[in-house]
């Protein structure tokens, strides 16, 4: 039976003094113990993500691929021993923080956060949560909501699938081995290196294209786990003069500790870049055991480190719900010196606990010993109860997150509250949307209703609104830009189907309707904007809507941007109607969030009026307006004439910290009605006007 040791818990008690062989590397577990150290001490204190991740994926590969590789020189690669100890070793302590996690999520987290929360704890028990964030990196609101509790259990995902795949992967090449009569060292490494080669490239390739879901992928990590496999079986046969070993260690450590201080990883990974970890590592790896005083091996070899590194698993699980429920409970979005040491001091406090108490006892218990498949059912034993309780509470925040909502409804009167002169919150009446609900408050297309297309080169989605029972579009107005013009549709739909209108939305988050290249700073929008802009002119719409300004935040920063200006100026060369709407207020935190934790009342809950807007429109100061455009303010029923509260007319206002609420903006929908047929000279027009 092949013994294969798990490199996220393999232990090491002791260094010993004596020369040994290069098969037994110690600092190998300081080696961990500095990238967890690094991971953590980069998300509490500098908020930055620092590489340290990529060094394990890197050990993994090195330490798995060295043991299975022997294991087939040996004839045999004993598959079922090797995953029941897996399971042993990783289960015990992941699961303990997930349980742990879900039960200060019920006592702390907002409703509004049970939903995602309760999903990625089932991703992350199943191993899946790098492909569940994968996912929700496509959605522009999963993207900015907030982290979750099990948001750092991906690269554990990734290593998990790792776990499973790589044994798999060398056993079968085993058998082609076997059959070809080859040899295996030529073979295995042929085959590393092909991984290595097609997996960075494909790596360069999405990170360039779409990081956000090049993070997450494990398809763009395996050049990771490879590249440690290439050094597993050549590593041995590389011998250094002692004066280049010592000076490659140092120059892998400060390359570590320095990596996630010059790039900026959460944005450039896992391209070219992650090659700097990858190196650093390697090169620590390559310098060796030195038995020198001042090598970096006997830094990474002392007893603190090497402790540090049998911990590392459980800090590395810890750390992350630690540091999020402080900042949750505290109320902050940024951890001081003394916050910042609190929370590593009991991350480690837990995880001394946790290695001591819950990981020791389950790996050298006779699970999985004494009886071939009892590690399989230990495994079942304690990821059901998770998995149900992770699906009991999805189905609690599901039903409540259910409502009845009516445009008509007095008691929840939304916008027409402060229209009507009534006060913004009546503590004698329920408040809607349900807090469980505001993930769900974003536009509700109909299935059919969106499709998306290549313009040029360029992906641009387009939703179109019909009027019902298919009659004849009395108007034809198309909305475009960023969320912000897309979230109109809560208040334009009403509108459109008792209109007859239809409605054309030519939306991309983060993209608003404008022609310089300096907002927004990035080369998709900029594109997709040369693309949109000619669509809407050969459509020839009976009136365009958009945004009129950006940025309402406190300390007035609103303003009305050039290129908004002369994006109009083109639709005005065209002959087509521009209704720029003023935006709504941005804020620093999620008022929805905030009256869950503090109160519908509570004055840390909103803002002044008087930070968040001018008196008078930026617009209206802004010269060569072209005589197309024309302006719709709303900004009387997102504040009062003193404050932007976040509930008015017992409504919830907004979904996040700057996104309007559907059920608000329904609200909205008789006001901006009258004011669209107002602006637009069609109180008396009900024809429709062909192009």
């Amino acid at each position: 039976m092949t013994t294969l040791r798990d490199p996220l818990h393999e232990e090491v008690k002791t260094v010993p003094s004596a020369p040994r062989q290069r098969k037994f590397r110690p600092e190998l577990q300081g080696l961990r113990a500095l990238a967890a150290l690094l991971v953590v001490v980069y998300h509490v204190w500098l908020d930055r993500i620092s590489g340290g991740v990529d060094v394990f994926f890197f050990v993994s590969g090195f330490l798995i691929t060295g043991q299975l590789f022997r294991a087939s020189l040996r004839g045999r690669i004993e598959f079922q021993p090797f995953w029941g100890r897996m399971f042993k070793r990783l289960f015990p302590a992941a699961l303990t923080v997930l349980v742990a996690s879900m039960g200060a999520a019920l006592l702390f987290l907002p409703e509004h956060r049970w939903i995602q929360t309760a999903k990625e704890i089932l991703a992350s028990a199943l191993y899946f949560e790098n492909w569940q964030l994968a996912a929700d990196s496509t959605d522009y609101f999963a993207q900015h909501s907030s982290a979750s509790v099990a948001q750092h259990f991906w690269s554990l995902s990734v290593q998990g699938q790792f776990y499973l795949v790589w044994p798999l992967l060398i056993g079968l090449l085993l058998l082609v081995v076997r059959r070809f009569r080859w040899s295996m060292r030529p073979t295995l490494l042929t085959m590393l290196a092909v991984l290595f080669a097609t997996s960075l490239a494909y790596s360069v390739w999405l990170t360039i294209t779409n990081q956000p879901l090049a993070y997450f992928s494990s398809l763009t990590r395996v050049w990771e786990f490879a590249l440690g496999g290439l050094f597993a079986l050549t590593v041995d046969r590389i011998s250094l003069p002692r004066w280049l070993a010592l000076l490659l260690g140092w120059i892998g450590v400060a390359g570590l500790v320095s990596c996630g201080l010059v790039l900026q990883v959460g944005t450039m990974f896992p391209g070219y870049a992650a090659l700097w970890p990858m190196t650093s590592a390697a090169l620590v790896l390559l310098a060796g055991v030195t038995e020198s005083k001042i090598g970096a091996d006997r830094f990474l070899s002392s007893r603190p480190l090497i402790y540090l590194g049998n911990i590392s698993y459980a800090l590395y699980l810890w750390h992350w719900p630690v540091l999020l429920f402080y900042l949750v409970i505290r109320g902050r979005t940024e951890v001081g010196l003394v916050g910042g040491a609190g929370i590593i001091g009991l991350s480690i406090i837990l995880a001394v606990l946790t290695y001591h108490l819950i990981e020791t006892p389950v790996r050298e218990s006779k699970i999985g010993v004494e009886k071939r498949w009892g590690a399989y059912r230990f495994a079942v034993l304690v990821l059901v109860p998770v998995l149900a309780s992770a699906v009991v509470w999805q189905v609690i925040a599901t039903q409540r997150s259910q409502f009845e909502f009516r445009a008509d409804d007095q008691k929840h009167a939304g916008a027409q509250a402060l229209a009507a002169g009534e006060e913004a919150f009546d503590p004698d009446r329920p408040v809607v949307p349900p807090f469980a609900a505001l993930p769900n408050e974003w536009i509700d297309w109909k299935p059919g209703e969106c499709v998306e297309e290549e313009v040029r080169g360029v992906k641009v989605r387009t939703c179109t609104v019909d009027p019902l029972a298919g009659a004849e579009p009395k108007r034809r107005v198309v909305v475009v830009g960023d969320s912000h013009s897309m979230q109109l549709m809560g208040s334009l739909r009403p509108i459109a189907e008792q209109l007859d209108w239809q409605l054309t939305v030519l939306g991309r988050p983060g993209c608003p309707l404008t022609a310089t290249r300096d907002l927004p700073n990035n080369q998709i929008c900029v594109d997709w904007n040369d693309r949109v802009l000619p669509t809407i002119i050969e459509a020839a719409p009976d009136a365009v809507i958009t945004m009129a300004t950006r940025d309402v935040r406190p300390g007035l920063k609103e303003w009305t941007p050039e290129g908004y200006v002369a994006q109009w100026r083109k639709l005005d060369e065209a002959g087509i109607p521009v209704v720029a709407i003023r935006d709504n207020p941005r804020f620093d935190f999620e008022p929805s969030e905030c009256v869950q934790l503090h109160g519908m009342t509570a004055d840390r809950c909103a803002r002044p009026r008087g930070e968040m807007y001018h008196p008078q429109p930026p617009y209206e100061t802004t010269p060569n307006m072209p005589p197309n455009t024309v302006f719709i303010d709303l900004s009387d029923y997102y504040c009062t004439a003193v404050t932007c509260p976040p509930v008015i007319g017992n409504v919830l206002v907004y979904m996040d910290d700057n996104h309007v609420s559907d059920t608000y903006g329904a609200t909205l929908a008789p006001i901006l009605k009258d004011k669209l047929l107002q602006s637009l000279g069609w109180q008396n027009s009900s024809s429709a006007a062909p192009r």
